[in-house]
């Protein structure tokens, strides 16, 4: 596994939040859009966050505002991702966090060169896995 950390959601506001929180730590913010990271995005969600990052040094916290017409509840708004080390770990840690849980996305590729899955596990915890495919 490279790397595990907090991912959380946010309803419109991911922007405001995390330039707050790379200002209060003093870290580096990265900012993706819906718009700048899939020209097919619904013009609704063309300035929302698809993607952000605020890192200093190892440590990483990373967010994204949800789509519209999905409301967010508290609780529901973190998520524990996981950035895998191949294909056949992300396919195993998968499996074994769904047993018993709930896939909310299936693992699949993505539009930005990843296998990607998304699952709540049997104790409510979200979980976000993803594999950055080799170029």
């Amino acid at each position: 596994m490279k790397q595990l950390n907090a991912y959380l959601t946010f309803e419109g506001n991911c922007r405001e939040a995390m330039t707050f929180y790379a200002k209060c730590l003093g870290a580096e913010l990265h900012l993706s859009t819906f718009g700048e990271s899939n020209p097919n995005a619904p013009p609704e969600t063309k300035d929302r966050i698809m993607h952000s990052q605020v890192s200093k040094g190892p440590a990483v916290l990373m967010a994204s505002d949800n789509i519209p017409g999905r409301p967010l509840k508290a609780g529901d708004n973190i998520s524990v991702a996981i950035q895998c080390d191949s294909q056949p770990e992300i396919d195993g840690i998968f499996a074994g966090l769904s047993e018993k849980g709930a896939v909310t996305m299936p693992l699949q590729d993505t539009f930005w060169g990843a296998r990607f899955g998304m699952l709540t596990d049997r104790y409510g915890i979200h979980w976000m896995l993803n594999f950055d495919k080799p170029k």
